[in-house]
């Protein structure tokens, strides 16, 4: 549905969190994949994350929904955002798959504005790489290269940061994508009425992780390995905490993690886990092993859920996490690939599930949790 207009290799190697990019018709003839209206329905949905941001006397203002009404859209200056509408909206998240390009891990979700002229959200800086696309309307963009800015908070969900020399000023129009890393300050405004959508990667720190992966072993590991003496003799110095003893100290704090593979079981849950609601929805009833064959063997084809993170490592390809969640894929690891390397499956899953009736059943499972859908 949608085909990036640009030589992939080539922007990884100049551009990819080195610097911002203005990529001229990164779609061409592109057709917006939702309407402004189909934007608004979604923000009065309590599952979806929304806020409308605007100027008024001078003073910016932000409010979060979901909302029941808009006034505020049929004036100047005001921005509807929504978060995550790749979970919700079918067509919205066919926008997404043309950057998988980078690992599927990374790609947070799709954010998408709506804007009535001069509506924006004010200079800024994000935590995040991001690629935004176009849509209907006209909207000017300034971004700077990554720097060290002030930032403060202009409301109280609003963050700010301070003016900027623009090392891109440019005038986008449907199609266009621009390419912000991280850390580089920029501004948009509307200049007539405008969707924009952001394609958000994550990137956790270090406080983030160590934040998860100690609340992963806080519930995992009940017989924690608890500190023990160096030998002991008498202490000359008993207000001294000797280097021994921190060495030994940062051995007890290691133990789970000594090698990279030991952060699997956690990383592989944590990063699996949706950050926003999904649109599950499971069968009505249960559908059985030979119902998926049936399906498939009549021309059907099953679509991941949109949002849904499925992941292995190649370390481990048995193991998959599935929205937080472990499976274990031993003896038909080729299924596992299938499942998240692609968003869409068909004719490959009747060659696997031929020999593999342990393979089918598993499927079967994640397809009545909601978690792959026929088409």
């Amino acid at each position: 549905m949608f085909e990036l207009n640009f030589e992939i290799n080539q922007f990884l190697d100049t551009y990819w969190q080195k610097k911002p990019a203005l990529l001229k018709q990164g779609f061409i003839d592109f057709q917006d994949p939702i309407a402004p209206d189909e934007l608004a329905g979604l923000a009065m949905e309590e599952d979806l994350e929304s806020r409308l941001v605007y100027q008024e006397d001078d003073q910016w203002h932000a409010e979060c929904g979901p909302f029941k009404s808009f006034e505020r859209l049929e004036k100047d200056g005001a921005t509807l955002l929504v978060q995550a509408v790749d979970h919700w909206h079918p067509d919205a998240q066919q926008l997404v798959r043309p950057f998988r390009f980078l690992p599927n891990w990374r790609i947070d979700d799709l954010m998408i504005s709506y804007s009535t002229p001069k509506g924006g959200v004010g200079p800024h800086i994000d935590n995040y790489d991001v690629f935004i696309i176009q849509g209907e309307g006209k909207r000017h963009w300034r971004v700077g290269a990554r720097q060290t800015l002030p930032e403060f908070a202009a409301h109280g969900a609003l963050k700010h940061c301070g003016e900027f020399n623009a090392a891109i000023d440019v005038e986008m129009e449907p199609g266009d994508i621009l390419y912000i890393p991280s850390g580089c300050p920029h501004e948009g405004y509307a200049i007539e009425p405008s969707l924009n959508y952001s394609v958000g990667f994550r990137a956790p720190d270090q406080n983030d992780l160590l934040s998860s992966f100690t609340d992963y072993n806080i519930d995992n590991h009940d017989n924690a390995l608890r500190y023990t003496d160096i030998p002991m003799q008498v202490r000359e110095k008993p207000g001294c905490i000797e280097d021994t003893e921190l060495n030994k100290l940062h051995q007890v704090m290691l133990a789970n993690c000594k090698t990279p593979e030991h952060l699997i079981p956690w990383f592989g849950r944590m990063i699996s886990e949706a950050k926003h609601d999904l649109d599950v929805a499971a069968p009505e009833y249960p559908l059985e092993n030979k119902e998926i064959l049936e399906f498939l063997e009549d021309g059907a084809q099953f679509t991941r859920l949109g949002g849904l993170r499925a992941v292995y490592f190649e370390q481990t390809p048995k193991l998959v996490f599935i929205n937080g969640e472990e499976y274990d894929f031993s003896g038909f690891t080729e299924l596992a690939h299938c499942l998240c390397d692609q968003d869409e499956a068909a004719s490959e899953l009747l060659t696997i599930f031929k020999d593999e009736e342990a393979a089918l059943t598993l499927f079967t499972k994640l397809v009545n949790l909601g978690y792959w859908y026929a088409e």
